[in-house]
């Protein structure tokens, strides 16, 4: 799932890999998916984008913006781009391709859900979009303590740390996957409530949403994820699905998971204590 370390990722290497080449063609809903979403009819397309040159890519939160001349194609966190260089042999199954002037493509494709809007953004009005575009990123000035400590005004005291960091777009692009490492950094229990953290708590565990999602930056993504070469990310994640059962790196103690809120969650016992 695209989060903010690989939507960053993307977007550096779409920059540099495909600005400003010739669409020539596009096809779009070339192999049919119930939970791969378009914006308008996908025969619509091609119509719109091709002769299109691809400008300046974004990443956005949990989604990767390319823009076109009047258009932008949005990619949500679901959805996986690829780039083949000509020649290459392309995927048979496909939602979205793009072959570009010199023979390359760009091949998007859905697993499991995505989206891949093709959109005029001045008029498009998405929540998360709008969000994703309007909220300061972690690393950025206007993302400092104050502003992070404000984004806890008017919760619960039963809201849990998991729930305030990846939910209701607060952080756009801090999801259930990159949470994991900033809690066991925090040495915070996911289920751990808001209402009992110390300002020494709360002052970790902004540094530790720096620290996790600038090592994450910096290394071209998390290795449970891929590039946009197909070669997954070079941040070596401590608490995944990879890691369940092994030693914490901390302490030695063996990571657990549990369901919680609607998703996986893994922690060590010891040192995120509840």
């Amino acid at each position: 799932m695209i989060e903010i370390p690989e939507s960053l990722t993307l977007a550096q290497q779409l920059n540099e890999t495909v600005e400003g080449r010739e669409i020539v063609q596009a096809e779009a809903e070339h192999t049919k998916h119930s939970f791969a979403w378009y914006y308008g009819e996908p025969s619509a397309y091609a119509g719109i984008m091709e002769g299109q040159r691809i400008g300046g890519s974004t990443g956005l939160g949990s989604m990767v913006e390319i823009e076109l001349s009047g258009h932008s194609l949005l990619l949500g966190d679901g959805t996986n781009i690829r780039y083949f260089p000509p020649g290459k042999k392309l995927p048979d199954r496909y939602q979205l391709r793009i072959t570009l002037e010199d023979g390359s493509s760009l091949i998007c494709t859905v697993q499991m859900y995505g989206t891949m809007f093709l959109v005029e953004p001045a008029s498009f009005d998405n929540p998360y979009y709008l969000a994703a575009k309007s909220k300061p990123l972690p690393g950025t000035e206007a993302f400092d303590y104050e502003y992070f400590c404000s984004l806890r005004e008017g919760l619960s005291g039963k809201t849990s740390v998991k729930e305030f960091l990846a939910t209701h777009q607060r952080i756009p692009g801090l999801g259930n996957g990159v949470l994991q490492d900033i809690l066991l950094e925090a040495a915070l229990h996911p289920k751990q409530k808001i209402s009992l953290l110390t300002e020494d708590q709360w002052k970790r565990t902004y540094e530790a949403v720096l620290s996790v999602l600038t090592q994450m930056m910096g290394a071209g993504g998390r290795d449970t994820e891929k590039t946009l070469f197909g070669e997954a990310g070079g941040y070596v994640t401590r608490l995944s699905k990879k890691t369940v059962g092994k030693p914490c790196p901390y302490c030695g103690s063996e990571i657990k998971k549990m369901s919680y809120l609607g998703g996986t969650v893994y922690f060590c016992p010891f040192c995120q204590a509840l």
